[in-house]
């Protein structure tokens, strides 16, 4: 319990506490703590009141706090979880409380580097299905590795920043034009913050991901379909992908996920040694969906079949190093029921199969002036949900 009013079946409940970068129309960016409709401004409290360095928040990013590292960040949550469960501490936070509409909220973190895995099995044998219809199988590679590409980190935007239609080369046919993207689609993605750099030529273990990783976001990872089948082939994803990442602006810390931890889908083959768990890190999170304001699916992302610790190893099993603000996505979430897709393509199974939305309407890519929403939630204690937030982006029409 808390003394600060947290509404009814509020998955920002003080289990949750993520950690953002606000301004307001007097004060400029600084780092905050959200609980229900209000963010504690940790920059005065901790100058206020002690309890941690309040250098750390007066910033416009979270990576000064990310880089303090583990022991950091555990002190940090159990003071401010003091500070708003104990009555005694009111009358000196509560003048410190911002109501959520007075607040602007910005990118959370500096993103140094952004990777994209491809982790969800079903996922991975949808588009088998779809464009490999003679020869379906996963590649070779898959179940031995998480596979994943290099994005483009300055991209990666924040919930509510609209997205430009992108222009590019497609094929149509035996016809090759330049122009806006007419398979515009998204993919619903669950990302994870690094915060502890690692050094060039040292691998990461599987079993140190929580060393190194300071929580998680949601992400859309936006896909020009008709540009990325054209390009693809024989390096990856290039310009059909980097055009925009969304993110949420919270950043849930893994501690408020303890009790969302799962075991992961059974592997075979059995991975190699430095692929295998040491730990649970499966995550029982329910994402969800909402295109113009229908619900149209609930992804669930325990069923991945690569963790994001394994994520971490693999990313650097090479001596590829880590830096405080990389960030990492899970790939497109997936279940085995059409109502489980977390991509447009697998929705509409390659434009086929229209999706039919509330107001009559029907899509299968997205239209300009579209919305899409994608909200996230796990288990929490008591039988409470931790909130993972939402992110959401709007298409604006393609510049000419």
């Amino acid at each position: 319990m808390t003394w600060i009013p947290v509404p009814d079946g509020s998955p920002i409940g003080v289990h949750t506490l993520p950690y953002g970068v606000f301004s307001t129309a007097h004060d400029g960016r600084r780092v905050g703590a959200a609980i229900g409709d209000h963010i504690v401004d940790l920059a005065a409290v901790a100058g206020e009141q002690g309890g941690a360095d309040p250098a750390i928040f007066r910033t416009s990013s979270l990576n000064a706090f990310m880089s303090r590292g583990p022991r950091v960040w555990f002190a940090v949550r159990e003071w401010l979880t003091r500070l708003l469960m104990d009555r005694e501490h009111r009358a000196a936070v509560e003048p410190h409380l911002v109501p959520m509409p007075d607040a602007v909220l910005h990118l959370p973190f500096e993103v140094a580097d952004y990777v994209d895995f491809y982790a969800s099995r079903q996922h991975a044998e949808n588009l088998g299905q779809i464009f490999r219809p003679d020869r379906p199988e996963l590649p070779k590679a898959w179940r031995h590795l998480p596979i994943g590409y290099h994005g483009r980190s300055g991209t990666v935007v924040p919930s509510g920043t609209d997205v430009i239609r992108p222009n590019g080369m497609r094929a149509d046919g035996g016809a090759v034009s330049y122009g806006p993207s007419t398979m515009l689609d998204i993919e619903a993605e669950v990302g994870f913050v690094v915060a502890v750099p690692s050094a060039l030529g040292q691998p990461i273990p599987v079993g140190r991901f929580a060393e190194h990783v300071f929580g998680v976001v949601l992400v859309n990872d936006w896909s020009a379909r008709d540009i990325q089948a054209f390009e693809y082939v024989p390096l990856g994803p290039f310009l059909g992908k980097s055009f925009a990442t969304s993110i949420s602006v919270w950043v849930v810390p893994l501690a408020a996920l303890e009790h969302a931890r799962v075991d992961p889908p059974p592997r075979d083959p059995k991975p190699a040694e430095y692929l295998r768990d040491t730990q649970p890190w499966g995550l029982d999170i329910t994402l969800e969906v909402s295109w113009n304001g229908t619900t149209v699916s609930r992804p669930p992302f325990a069923g991945m079949y690569w963790t994001a610790a394994q994520q971490l190893a693999h990313l650097t099993a090479n001596g590829a190093c880590v830096r405080t603000g990389d960030l990492y996505a899970s790939g497109t979430v997936s279940g085995p029921i059409r109502e489980q897709y977390g991509s447009f393509l697998e929705l509409s199974w390659n434009g086929t199969q229209p999706v039919r939305l509330a107001d009559g309407s029907t899509r299968t890519f997205l239209h300009d002036g579209d919305r899409v929403t994608i909200s996230a939630s796990a288990p929490g204690p008591g039988g409470s949900r931790v909130g993972l937030g939402e992110v959401t982006g709007t298409i604006r029409p393609a510049l000419r």
